[in-house]
């Protein structure tokens, strides 16, 4: 049976996954309701977090036609999960650039598509959501060509094959005058262009890499793995070589014993078929698989029949952009939801986390905190969202951008943005984020639409989300990535509102919050237990202010009309993770537990916020 080995990459909510389903279900390995999305946080959220594999039959048994098979890698399309990204691509043969026809190449396409065609790839384009009232894919087609010249594309890959298809409805053409029923299409395109996979390598001696980790309660640690030559079997001996050439020291192996060259006994192996694993005796060269046994074993080693063999080329990322403190949760409400509370006890999960997320960074110097660097804010906040689910509870400090000296000049992270906008909502966004020291490079405009292509640094970035959501009231889209390290940009002034801290510990009143609405946006209603030094709230002046959140309305004897006011209370502005870490200042720690967000003041008294001023 020949073998294709493809990862569908693209943009966030361009339709990979949906296009992913629909090709299960068009094969019989796939039926309605069921996604390539199966992660609660992938599910509430809508996006792909985790690559996922997957394999397909094709064309299906009982055709009369030769059997091919497909192991498809879906990936995810945020910028913040590039590192799922850049590991799969050393694992496959390769991809279908998955565009929306109406939308174009957006940041993460040039992301995905600089590194595929580094590594040699020739890409299949798939112009997606051509069913959009709005959808232009002859313009959408021009840009991608803009994009892979751009980015140094060969002659070769330049000359990319263009499916056109609506994934929503299972429908694919190589021409868009094309009548078509289904994906047959893009089928019949993977088969004539992409390789096929192991073709004469069966019988060389064995080496595979592992590009994904997984954990089963009855067999430990499970690799997935790209067998690149030879076969493996069941019950085999093998050598694991980790000493690849550019490979760095590991930080999950900090602290522990590091062999080169080590032993092990392959003692299960699983082939996919659709979305289940399905036992095997062996694999061939070319295939995907997953094997169990290896209870050592890291993402981007070699695993060998020989210790002399030859290791492959280590799996590198790009390095983490932000990073932040885990610490203990020491705030009055310690203790009262979560099930892991200590300091090892949050070091094991992070050192658990290192084993499978390489695109992580942790530092266990400190004895009181962990630093965490990763590669934006929502890596980080999925991170704490899984802590907390799981039963761990802790607090974090606020997220600063990393800063590297080369040659005696500071360097900082700078990110492209593009953002789709109406057009009357520019003039807001230009404002705004010049103040944050970003530069336009570009301005087009596409019906009553405007795009921006503005770059600046990080650190410009971080807490902007939110503002941006409410200067284009909700109708615009922000999508960022990361370009390089450049000299630091100078001080940016990005918060014009101060803190609202309750200075009393208790129970709050509606009556009370009814008078502090006034004075800004609170976080939270009534009824709510608070504690001296919560952050309940912001103040539009931008000063701090120490507030009574619990005071009650006077008593009398007294009643007239009109002098009892009817209290209308605005929704508050609940602080979720990513909206924590966004508005939280330098001073703040965000306390993370199972069943509450909280911001809190790092001093909790007003006389160790005025020494701890003093000292600073």
């Amino acid at each position: 049976m020949e073998i294709r080995n493809i990862a569908i990459i693209a943009h966030v909510d361009h339709g990979k996954t949906t296009l992913t389903d629909a090709l299960l279900r068009q094969t019989g390995v796939g039926v309605e309701g069921v996604s390539m999305d199966s992660n609660d946080l992938e599910l509430e959220r809508g996006i792909t977090i985790y690559s996922k594999n997957a394999a397909i039959l094709y064309p299906s048994t009982g055709s009369g036609r030769e059997v091919t098979k497909i192991n498809i890698v879906d990936t995810p399309g945020h910028a913040d999960f590039g590192s799922e990204v850049e590991r799969v691509l050393r694992s496959i043969d390769s991809v279908l650039l998955v565009v929306d026809a109406q939308e174009g190449p957006m940041p993460q396409t040039r992301f995905v598509l600089k590194k595929s065609l580094e590594l040699g790839l020739k890409p299949i384009v798939v112009l997606n959501k051509i069913d959009k009232p709005a959808a232009d894919p002859a313009r959408a087609e021009e840009q991608v060509l803009e994009l892979f010249l751009e980015l140094g594309a060969s002659d070769e890959q330049a000359d990319f094959p263009v499916i056109y298809a609506n994934g929503r409805a299972g429908i694919a053409k190589k021409n868009l005058a094309d009548e078509s029923a289904d994906l047959t299409p893009l089928l019949d395109t993977i088969l004539e262009k992409v390789p096929a996979a192991g073709v004469g390598q069966e019988n060389l001696p064995l080496r595979l890499q592992p590009f994904n980790l997984a954990y089963d309660n009855f067999l430990g640690r499970l690799a997935v793995v790209r067998v690149w030559e030879g076969t493996l079997k069941t019950g085999q001996t093998v050598f694991i070589n980790s000493d690849a050439k550019g490979s760095e020291p590991r930080p999950e192996r900090r602290g522990k014993e590091v062999f080169n060259t080590r032993q092990g006994k392959i003692t299960k192996i699983f082939t996919f078929n659709g979305l289940q694993r399905v036992e095997a005796q062996e694999v061939v060269a070319g295939d995907v698989a997953l094997i169990a046994g290896l209870s050592d074993i890291f993402i981007g080693e070699t695993v060998c029949d020989s210790a002399d063999v030859e290791p492959l080329p280590a799996i590198a990322v790009d390095e983490p952009t932000i990073t932040l403190n885990f610490l203990v949760n020491n705030s009055p409400f310690a203790g009262r939801e979560g099930k892991f509370v200590t300091t090892r006890q949050i070091r094991e999960r992070l050192e658990r986390e290192l084993e499978v997320n390489v695109g992580l960074r942790v530092d266990f110097s400190s004895p009181d905190a962990s630093k965490v660097s990763g590669r934006g804010e929502l890596h980080i906040a999925i991170l704490l969202e899984q802590m907390r689910r799981e039963g761990y509870e802790l607090q974090v400090s606020q997220p600063q951008v990393i800063f590297r000296e080369v040659n005696g000049k500071k360097l900082e992270p700078f990110e492209e943005v593009v953002v789709d906008t109406p057009s009357a909502y520019q003039g807001a966004i230009i404002e705004r984020l010049g103040n944050r020291k970003f530069v336009i490079n570009n301005i087009t405009t596409h019906n009553n639409s405007v795009r921006l292509v503005l770059q600046g640094p990080t650190r410009g970035l971080l807490g902007y989300r939110n503002q941006f959501v409410l200067d284009t009231k909700g109708d615009g889209i922000l999508s960022s990535r990361f370009v390089e390290f450049r000299p630091y940009a100078g001080e940016i002034t990005k918060r014009a509102v101060g803190s609202m801290v309750s200075m009393v510990s208790g129970k709050t009143l509606g009556f009370s919050l009814w008078n502090l609405q006034d004075r800004g946006v609170l976080y939270i209603k009534p009824a709510t237990e608070v504690y001296e030094g919560m952050v309940i709230g912001n103040t539009s002046k931008g000063e701090e202010m120490s507030v009574n959140p619990t005071k009650g309305k006077q008593l009398t004897n007294m009643r007239a009309s009109g002098s009892d006011e009817a209290i209308n209370l605005v929704p508050p502005y609940e602080l979720s993770i990513e909206r924590g870490l966004e508005v939280m200042v330098e001073d703040e720690y965000l306390e993370i537990t199972p069943q509450s967000v909280r911001l809190r003041k790092q001093g909790l008294s007003e006389l160790e916020r005025t020494r701890a001023k003093r000292q600073g």
